[in-house]
């Protein structure tokens, strides 16, 4: 299935999988909606994809704010006529053990790893049901099957992030002609290891890094284009992507 000509909306798109994933959605000939916090972050990629031959716009977005997700969404359908792909791909990672009772990043864990992701699911299924056609992929995680020490919360939230996804396929597919595919990284060398707050886990994720090859952001835009690019009546519902030698 060709991308060339498809619009697509990408959140957490200033670094790391969402930057990665523009790229290369521009490079297959999608029109790209960028949209993060960091508005700066975002303009130099703009440049670096118009710089290519491709087509995005930055868009300025705190998926926790219903309001911002809202207007960035009109934005892009009203600079590209329309929706075809969102990508949900906001996300944050800091660990602690529960016992820390670090409630705060409890509680921005769930705001933007699950409230983030319906809001934009919110602001953007009507486009594409109006349109008839349309895929949503969500960036869910190995924490979304298999729970970690540390990880109560992150876990928590991307265990909520798979079954959301799960049961939007089961409403969406057959009805709106909708594809629906969660992606489910292992290790993957990305910003989210800068969340940690905990210095014991920032030391220990450094170890892991010693211990097996973690994944580029690269490899799982590459799956998640793999999931676009399938024939339109193949649903990629779930793609579990992990470091060959990761040992858990």
């Amino acid at each position: 299935m060709s991308l060339n000509g498809k619009i697509a909306l990408v959140t957490g798109a200033s670094s790391g999988i969402g930057a990665a994933t523009a790229l290369k959605l521009a490079a297959a000939g999608a029109k790209v909606g960028l949209a993060a916090r960091r508005i700066d972050r975002l303009n130099k990629l703009v440049d670096q994809i118009k710089t290519a031959g491709g087509e995005a716009i930055a868009i300025p977005m705190d998926v926790v704010d219903r309001a911002s997700v809202e207007a960035g969404v009109e934005k892009l359908v009203q600079a590209y006529g329309g929706l075809d792909i969102v990508f949900n791909n906001a996300g944050l990672m800091p660990i602690s053990d529960v016992a820390s009772l670090k409630v705060d990043e409890w509680h921005r864990m769930v705001d933007v790893n699950v409230k983030g992701l319906m809001n934009s699911t919110a602001a953007t299924l009507p486009h594409l049901i109006k349109r008839g056609s349309g895929h949503f992929v969500n960036t869910s995680s190995i924490a979304g099957r298999k729970v970690f020490p540390g990880l109560a919360v992150y876990c928590a939230t991307k265990h909520a992030v798979s079954a959301f996804t799960e049961a939007l396929r089961l409403e969406v597919g057959k009805k709106h002609n909708i594809r629906v595919t969660s992606i489910q990284p292992g290790a993957v060398d990305t910003e989210l290891f800068t969340h940690i707050t905990d210095q014991g886990y920032r030391d220990q994720m450094e170890g892991l890094r010693e211990q097996m090859s973690f994944l580029s952001s690269d490899n799982i835009a590459d799956t998640v284009l793999f999931a676009l690019q399938a024939p339109a009546h193949v649903d990629v519902a779930e793609l579990f992507v992990l470091p060959t030698d990761q040992p858990w």
